[in-house]
C-alpha cells in the first residue's frame, strides 16, 4: 500500500495588536521615546511639578513610607527620606540636575573628540600617532580612581563633575571619526577639492565633516546613558554632585543605609536611573540602525 502523506498547515502566532500599531512599535522606538520626553518635561517644568521643596528637611517626617502603602500619606507619594525631604520632589529636580550636567560634559567631549579626530585621521603621520597614543593612554587609566583623586585636589563642584563626564566622553569620537576621515580623504570629491585651491580647514568643515555626521549622532545617543550613569555612580560614591542639590546617584547613596527598614528612599532614583539609561541603550541602537548604511535593518 503505497504512503500518503497529508499537508498540514502551520499555525500562525497573530499578536493581538492592531497592524499600524504593531509596525509603530517595530519600527520606531515609541516607548524610549515616551520615557525621555517625560524626562526632558520633567526637567524643564521641575519647579511646577514639584509638589514640596526638594531641599527643605523636616524631621518629623522622616521615612515616611509611599501613599499606597499602610503607614503612608497621600501629602507624600513616594516617601520621604532619612532627613524627611520628599522623595518625588527630589526625583523630579533631579532629572534637571541630570540633563544639566550630561549635557554639557557630551557636548563639550563631543566637540573635542571630534576635532581631534579629524585632525588625526586628515593629517596622519607624527600628528595622529600622537593623538592615538593620547587616547589610549586616557582610556588605560581607571576613570573612578581618576574622578576619585580630582575630587579629593578640587572638591566637589559642578564644574568638577562636567570637566570629568567631558573627560570620559571624548576618547570614543576621536577613535571612530578617525576611522571615517582616514576613508574619506582619499575620495575623488575631497581631491578635487584640493585641485580647486580649497583650504584644510574649508575641506575639513565642508566636504569631510558631513559624512562623519552620521557616525558623530550615533555615538553620542549611546553616549547620554553611560554618561548619566557614571554621574550617578560618582554622586553615589561621593565624588560627584555636592549635597544636598538633589542628583539621582545621590539620593541612591542616601538609602543605602536604610535598604532594610526604608527601601524607597534607594529604590525609585535607582528605578528612575535604570528607565532613562535603558531608553537612551534603546534609542542609540535604533539610531545606529537608522543612519548606519552597513548595520542598516529597517
Amino acid at each position: 500500500m503505497a504512503n500518503v502523506t497529508v499537508a498540514v498547515p502551520r499555525a500562525r502566532l497573530v499578536l493581538a495588536l492592531p497592524g499600524k500599531t504593531f509596525t509603530a512599535l517595530t519600527r520606531w522606538p515609541v516607548i524610549p521615546l515616551v520615557i525621555l520626553t517625560a524626562l526632558v518635561l520633567t526637567a524643564i517644568f521641575a519647579p511646577q511639578l514639584a509638589p514640596h521643596d526638594p531641599i527643605k528637611s523636616n524631621l518629623a517626617k522622616r521615612n515616611i513610607p509611599p501613599a499606597w502603602t499602610a503607614k503612608g500619606t497621600a501629602e507624600h507619594l513616594l516617601g520621604t527620606d532619612p532627613v524627611g525631604r520628599d522623595i518625588l520632589s527630589r526625583l523630579i529636580f533631579g532629572a534637571r540636575v541630570s540633563l544639566l550636567v550630561v549635557s554639557i560634559s557630551l557636548a563639550t567631549g563631543l566637540l573635542v573628540g571630534t576635532t581631534l579626530g579629524l585632525i588625526a585621521g586628515y593629517f596622519g603621520g607624527i600628528i595622529d600617532e600622537l593623538i592615538s597614543r593620547m587616547v589610549d593612554i586616557w582610556l588605560s587609566l581607571p576613570f573612578i580612581v581618576v574622578a576619585l583623586a580630582a575630587v579629593i585636589l578640587f572638591g566637589q563642584s559642578f564644574g568638577v563633575m562636567i570637566g570629568l563626564l567631558a573627560l570620559l566622553a571624548w576618547a570614543p569620537f576621536v577613535r571612530n571619526v578617525r576611522a571615517e576621515v582616514m576613508v574619506l580623504k582619499t575620495r575623488d570629491y575631497v581631491a578635487l577639492a584640493k585641485v580647486a585651491g580649497a583650504s584644510t580647514a574649508r575641506i575639513l568643515v565642508t566636504h569631510i565633516l558631513p559624512g562623519v555626521l552620521n557616525t558623530v549622532i550615533v555615538i553620542a545617543t549611546l553616549r547620554v546613558g553611560q554618561l548619566i550613569l557614571f554621574e550617578a555612580i560618582l554622586s553615589f560614591l561621593g565624588a560627584g554632585i555636592p549635597p544636598p542639590t538633589p542628583a539621582w546617584g545621590v539620593m541612591v547613596a542616601d538609602g543605602r543605609n536604610y535598604v532594610h527598614d526604608a527601601w524607597w528612599v534607594s529604590f525609585f532614583p535607582g528605578l528612575a536611573i535604570f528607565l532613562v539609561v535603558m531608553s537612551l541603550n534603546f534609542l542609540g541602537d535604533w539610531v545606529r540602525d537608522r543612519f548606519d548604511p552597513r548595520l542598516r535593518q529597517l
